[in-house]
């Protein structure tokens, strides 16, 4: 489809749907959702054990063919965390799996397909061990993990990083840099006097925000109509 041919008021039908969805379905199975969260098809959302829990504005995109998993699986009651901070954007197909402690700071981006883990999930030697070794994984503030990159156990990675497309991060990131490569080195460092415009500026007046995103539909949707929509999916042409 080149264009959203729904009416206005039918697409905020399907907005109000996923967040009645994300309420009745997500948040009972968490230990904490903060408020202004945003999920978009929160049915594509996995969540096993606890405690998971999502900070305030957090932005959670699932697609049809790339679940979101957040999974904690431990030897006993007291292992296995997932704590996601603020501000953060959760793309399709993310997978975070905890046995130990994972934390991810305020206004991380993680792409489509990333995986956090904490533990190796067998015994190196022992192949019916479960869980096998694992340690803390912390992603400090603003990190920003690449598409399909990996982030294995005991790794930090410091404030304001990045990490390439397909990186495999085996040991400790510094702040303020990029890095790259199976396993990840730093390839760049950033000049942290420039500063760093955060995902949290996007929602310093979330009301403001709100009714802007609510205009822009309208004007971008008013040609569309009910009929019109329904044409375009049961007998498509070229241009739609």
């Amino acid at each position: 489809m080149i264009k959203d041919r729904r009416p206005y008021y039918l697409k905020r039908f399907y907005f109000r749907l996923q967040e009645w969805y994300a309420n009745h379905f997500i948040r009972p199975h968490l230990s904490f959702l903060g408020d202004g969260c945003h999920f978009i098809r929160p049915w594509h959302v996995s969540i096993f054990g606890t405690p998971i829990s999502i900070g305030r504005y957090t932005h959670v995109i699932c697609a049809s063919d790339s679940n979101i998993r957040l999974v904690i699986w431990s030897k006993d009651d007291s292992g296995g965390s997932i704590d996601i901070g603020d501000y953060c954007l959760i793309s399709p197909g993310v997978r975070i799996t905890s046995a130990s402690r994972i934390e991810i700071g305020n206004n991380c981006m993680l792409a489509n397909g990333a995986f956090v883990t904490d533990a190796d999930w067998h015994g190196i030697y022992d192949r019916l061990e479960s869980i096998g070794n694992s340690a803390p994984v912390i992603l400090k503030e603003n990190v920003w993990i690449g598409d399909s990159a990996t982030v294995c156990k005991g790794v930090t990675i410091g404030e304001n990083s990045i990490i390439g497309a397909g990186a495999v991060v085996t040991t400790d990131i510094p702040a303020n840099c990029i890095a790259a490569g199976n396993p990840a080195k730093v390839i760049r460092e950033l000049d942290s006097r420039k500063g760093f415009t955060k995902r949290e500026k996007m929602f310093a007046n979330p009301e403001q925000l709100n009714r802007y995103m609510n205009e822009f539909d309208k004007g971008f949707l008013k040609s569309n109509s009910t009929l019109g929509w329904l044409r375009t999916l049961l007998f498509p042409r070229k241009g739609d």
